[in-house]
């Protein structure tokens, strides 16, 4: 189960870079793309939240599910932003890439070092 979350964060990433790419370029970010982005994030934070369910000691994992659901709910307010035609505020924009760098390289850590 961690591994299908890696995978489905590693997607999330992807889309989200090419969305922060695109945002902090001033380019237009296509509503497909940040679907992608939002729905591989949310089966990633499903997948991580059932494996850390599963564990008698959250430890690393269950750090990384607080620092990734925190940041889905930022996640939430910029696509907002996106449906209502505002401008996106980038220094939240890069809080929200870096946030989510930190929440999978901590899952990553602890996928490799078992």
């Amino acid at each position: 189960m961690l591994l299908v979350a890696i995978c489905m964060f590693a997607a999330a990433a992807m889309a989200g870079i090419f969305l922060a790419t695109a945002i902090l370029t001033q380019r237009k970010t296509p509503l497909p793309v940040a679907l992608v982005h939002g729905l591989a994030g949310a089966s990633g934070l499903a997948c991580l939240a059932l494996f850390v369910l599963s564990e008698d000691e959250p430890g690393s994992p269950g750090v990384s599910l607080l620092i990734l659901t925190t940041n889905a709910l930022l996640g939430f307010y910029l696509f907002s932003h996106h449906l209502r035609k505002k401008p996106w505020p980038k220094p939240l924009v890069l809080v929200h890439g870096l946030a989510a760098v930190t929440g999978f390289s901590l899952l990553l850590v602890t996928f490799f070092g078992r």
